[in-house]
Order: C-alpha cells, then sequence, then structure tokens
C-alpha cells in the first residue's frame, strides 16, 4: 500500500492544520497507508550536531515514504519556522538528500481569506530548490480555517471533497 507522510505545519494540537490532515489522512485509508510527521521535537538546525535521535526518525520517516502531504498555516506570509526547521535537517546533502525526487502536495490554511497562498508559494519554492517533485493541481487553499473545525473535527465537507478528489490524483502518479 502507498505510503503517506501528512506533515502539519503547526504544533498546536487542536490547530486547524491538523485537524484537515487528519480528515484527509481518515478519507484517504483505503487508499494509503497515512502516518504524521512530528516536527515539534527537532533542535533548531545545526550543521554541528551529528547523530540526533529525532533528526534521524524524521529523516527516516521522510525515506519511508512514497509522498509527503503538507498541510500548513501561513505564518506572518509565509511558513512557519518549525516547519522551515525540519525541511532544513532533512535537506542535506544538499542536492542529494531524502528531498530529491519526492513527491510532495501542499495544502495551506489561514484563518485569514487567502488561505494561506503566500505560505504555499514559498512552501514550493524551497522544495523546489531541493528538488522535490511538487504535484501539480488547483491550489489546495483553506481559508477561515479556525470557524471550520469543530471540536477537533474539521468540517468543510466541500474543502474535503476537492482535496480528496487532488489527493486521489497525487496518489495515482506515485
Amino acid at each position: 500500500m502507498t505510503k503517506l507522510l501528512f506533515v502539519p505545519g503547526s504544533l498546536r494540537r487542536a490547530s486547524s492544520s491538523r485537524a484537515a490532515a487528519r480528515a484527509l489522512a481518515d478519507r484517504l485509508s483505503a487508499r494509503a497507508e497515512c502516518a504524521f510527521g512530528d516536527i515539534g521535537g527537532l533542535p533548531h538546525y545545526n550543521a554541528d550536531l551529528e547523530n540526533d535521535a529525532a533528526v534521524r526518525d524524521w529523516i527516516a520517516q521522510v525515506a519511508a515514504a512514497d509522498g509527503l502531504v503538507f498541510v500548513t498555516p501561513e505564518y506572518n506570509y509565509s511558513i512557519p519556522g518549525v516547519l522551515k526547521n525540519a525541511i532544513d535537517w532533512a535537506s542535506r546533502p544538499a542536492y542529494q538528500s531524502v528531498f530529491k525526487g519526492k513527491k510532495c502536495f501542499v495544502i495551506t490554511t489561514s484563518g485569514g481569506a487567502l488561505g494561506g497562498v503566500r505560505a504555499q508559494a514559498d512552501l514550493k519554492y524551497v522544495l523546489n530548490g531541493m528538488l522535490a517533485e511538487v504535484f501539480t493541481c488547483k491550489e489546495v487553499v483553506i481559508p477561515m480555517a479556525n470557524a471550520k473545525v469543530e471540536d477537533g473535527v474539521f468540517t468543510d465537507e466541500a474543502i474535503l471533497d476537492f482535496a480528496s478528489e487532488n489527493l486521489g490524483a497525487f496518489l495515482d502518479s506515485l
């Protein structure tokens, strides 16, 4: 079965990004084995650090996945620092990292009306720089995301349908 690694860009347990990721993983469970990356325990990127267990585990998760699904909020017009930190750890050695040729799908969330479009552009730029293969489709953005979560569950069926359709095409490409 295809292995997908969902990477929520928010550390907050009750975040809309995590709720959307959980809802989408549930929808895909018949077609893919879905796991979640834990990026919160990684140290700040420092090339002097060697043999850190959390870093080794993160890189192994990325390597083992057939595809990555990023579901991230937009912070200050870009991606959260914790997400960039995780990507930086897995980006070495340059041009030969676990991201080289890795299939990636990007979804962004925002409390505002734009749904994280600036973060989406930034994340795609970063992934392209590491030679990852970002899946091309209509952008999946989730505006007013916090209002679409009730009791920890993402409730916007129209967005889930749209995202699931595009994720289905992503799975077909793996």
